[in-house]
This record gives C-alpha cells, sequence and structure tokens, in this order.
C-alpha cells in the first residue's frame, strides 16, 4: 500500500466538508444564526413542524446510510471501510443535484437496528438512500423505513440501476424499431438489481422475464425459494423454464448481468437475432464486451472505459433532486418511469449502438431527470 498514490492523496482526509450559508462575522450574524434569533425559529417549528422543511437544511439533505455489508464489487467490508465510497455518493448528489448529502455508516447487520437507527435520524433529514446493503435483508429494511417515514426512501442499488437499465433498454429498442411487448429478457442475478429490473421492467410492459440465480433458472415449484424469489417466480418465467444460463438464453432477445459471476460465451450462442446484451457487474463483466459484441447487436457495461456506461449517477441525483423539489413523501413507480424516460430522451437526441445512454458526466441529465420526477409526483 502506497500511501503517496495519488488515489491515496485524493482521498486523504476525506471527499466532504460542511459549509455555512449565512455570514458569521459581527455580534449582530451571530445574534441572527445561532442565539437568541435561532430560538425564535425553533418556536415556531416547534409550533408548526412542517416549517422544518422550509427554515432547515433538511428539504436539500439526504442520508447515504449503509451497514458496509454489499459496498462496490468489494462485498461485506464493513461499516469504517464503506465510508469512502458513501463520501463519494455524497460527493456525486453535490455535484450533479445540488443536494446536500451525509454519509451514515452503521456498525450493525441487524435489520431491526437498522430500521431504528434510520427512523430515530429522520427528523434531521429530507430524505433516505440505502446503499451497499446485502440482499436479501435491503427489502426488508427498504419496506420497513417506506412504511414508517414520510420522506422518501430509495434504495439505489436497487432502483437507481433499474431506472438507468430501463433508459438504455429503451433506447435500444428504439434503435431496433422493436416493442417491449415483444422481448423475452433474461436476467442474470436475483440479488437488489436484478429483483428491481425484473420489476421496473414488468411495469414497462415486458413480454417475458426469466431470472437466475446461483442455481439456475427461478420457476414455480423450485424448492429452497426465499419469500423475495417466491414473488419473482409467481410474476416471471411464463413458459416455465427450468435448467441454468444456457436454457435461460435461449432464444432470448435481451440478456441483463447483474450477477457479479461469469457467464460463457457459448451460452450467448443461443440468443435471438439482433440480441441486446448488458454484462453490468463491476469491476468485471459478466462476460467480456468484446466476446459479447461477437452475438449482440448492442452491447453495454456498468464500466466507465467501454461505451454504454450504465451508471446510477444518471438517476439518483435527479430523483432525489425532484422528489425534494415536490415535497415527495415517497418515491414512486410513476417517478421511476418518469426518470428512466427522461435519460432515454437525451441520448436519443444522438442515438447510436454506442450510445444509448447519456454521460454519466452530461449536465443535462440530473435537471432533466428531477423535472420529470417533480411532474409525476
Amino acid at each position: 500500500m502506497d500511501l503517496q498514490d495519488p488515489i491515496f492523496l485524493a482521498h486523504r482526509g476525506g471527499k466532504l466538508r460542511t459549509a455555512t450559508t449565512v455570514p458569521l462575522d459581527s455580534r449582530e450574524d451571530l445574534s441572527v444564526a445561532y442565539t437568541p434569533g435561532v430560538a425564535r425559529v425553533c418556536e415556531a417549528i416547534a409550533a408548526d413542524e412542517s416549517l422544518a422543511r422550509t427554515h432547515t437544511w433538511r428539504s436539500n439533505l439526504v442520508a447515504v446510510v449503509t451497514d458496509g455489508t454489499a459496498v462496490l464489487g468489494l462485498g461485506d467490508i464493513g461499516p469504517a471501510a464503506s465510508l469512502p465510497v458513501m463520501e463519494g455518493k455524497a460527493a456525486l448528489f453535490r455535484q450533479f443535484a445540488g443536494v446536500d448529502a451525509v454519509p451514515i455508516c452503521l456498525d450493525t447487520k441487524d435489520p431491526d437496528a437498522i430500521v431504528a437507527a434510520v427512523a430515530a435520524i429522520a427528523p434531521s433529514f429530507g430524505g433516505i438512500n440505502l446503499e451497499d446493503i446485502s440482499a436479501p435483508r435491503c427489502f426488508e429494511i427498504e419496506d420497513r423505513l417506506k412504511a414508517l417515514l414520510d420522506i422518501p426512501v430509495f434504495h439505489d442499488d436497487q432502483h437507481g440501476t433499474a431506472v438507468v437499465v430501463l433508459a438504455a433498454l429503451t433506447n435500444a429498442l428504439r434503435l431496433q424499431d422493436r416493442r417491449a411487448a415483444d422481448l423475452t429478457v433474461t436476467i442474470v442475478g436475483a440479488g437488489a438489481a436484478g429483483v428491481a429490473i425484473t420489476k421496473i421492467l414488468k411495469e414497462a410492459g415486458v413480454g417475458d422475464i426469466v431470472v437466475c440465480d446461483s442455481r439456475g433458472i427461478i420457476h414455480e415449484g423450485r424448492d429452497r425459494l426465499n419469500p423475495v424469489k417466491e414473488q419473482l417466480a409467481a410474476m416471471t418465467n411464463r413458459t416455465g423454464r427450468s435448467g441454468g444460463v444456457v436454457e435461460a438464453l435461449k432464444d432470448a432477445d435481451v440478456l441483463i448481468g447483474v450477477s457479479g459471476g461469469t457467464i460463457p460465451a457459448a451460452a450467448l450462442e443461443g440468443m435471438a437475432d439482433d440480441a441486446i446484451v448488458f454484462a453490468l457487474a463491476n469491476p468485471t463483466p459478466e462476460i467480456a464486451p468484446e466476446i459479447a459484441a461477437k452475438h449482440a447487436a448492442i452491447v453495454a457495461t456498468g464500466r466507465s472505459d467501454y461505451p454504454n456506461q450504465i451508471n446510477n449517477v444518471l438517476a439518483f441525483p435527479g430523483i432525489f433532486r425532484g422528489a425534494l423539489d415536490a415535497g415527495a413523501p415517497q418515491i414512486t413507480e410513476a417517478m421511476k418511469l418518469a426518470a428512466a424516460q427522461a435519460i432515454a430522451d437525451i441520448a436519443a437526441e444522438n442515438l447510436a449502438a454506442n450510445r444509448i445512454v447519456p454521460s454519466p458526466l452530461d449536465p443535462r441529465v440530473a435537471p432533466a431527470v428531477a423535472a420529470a420526477v417533480k411532474a409525476a409526483a
């Protein structure tokens, strides 16, 4: 480990700081920003709690919450080791959407404790971004917090990924002049992202979806399915396929990899003509893009060094910006669909097989997503 390496130097001291929005240069400034002036604002909020939204930073503040159990491609590295990632997430919120964000790394894996901790700190925040919490606990934690809180709760590993995948698929179909209803989509990976992608594609009208986990195709009647996978079995695989990845990809139009595993090149040979492959595992895609391109007309990854990077930063800053601006108590399916359409429409202005989504650095994305989400709210 070379602590003088540029990467380590860039992270030294962290990537965030707080800043004041009012002057603190005189006694009068202090009396306005702090005591005695602040007491008048506190009393007003005590009488009408809705004023906390307009007279504190709560209206523009998101908590980025993790337990460090599913960090990037690193797995369960713990809360302390996850902090650089959460700082980075908070920096992206500020850079792309002007949203303030604070990393909260919890030293517990217990869903009850996580829910209790987030609920306890919620009065300080306008939204909760759950991050890098392993499945299947992440589903329970999000559902319980959404039921408890009157502010948006959004697990980005699920829904941010799903929104950008839908945007990319929308533009891939535009290029090929095809309809979602005619597709058979195979999703390899039944964790947080795989489940959310399945649900949003169903909402978007995709014809049939086949989902694989590490044991093969998920189907009704398969043993040892947890409740989340039982739900997947009931809503997918209408032709009753069984077997492994090869059987799942037979005549499939689209492959979406969110597994972190490996898909053999031979499995792609059974896909339909003009196939679409999104191999999204990071840093190593399920199948190398160069190999996938031999079998598919359109290829996307999660990496920045290949075309068509499907990156959550296209979604979550604008989604929270729009939700906060609308004062929305939750982020609905309609808001997610609107976000996906907004992302797709920006790339559609200059559409090509190697450009089905905008660049993560495109400054138009977050404002367009925010506007679409606010309107849908």
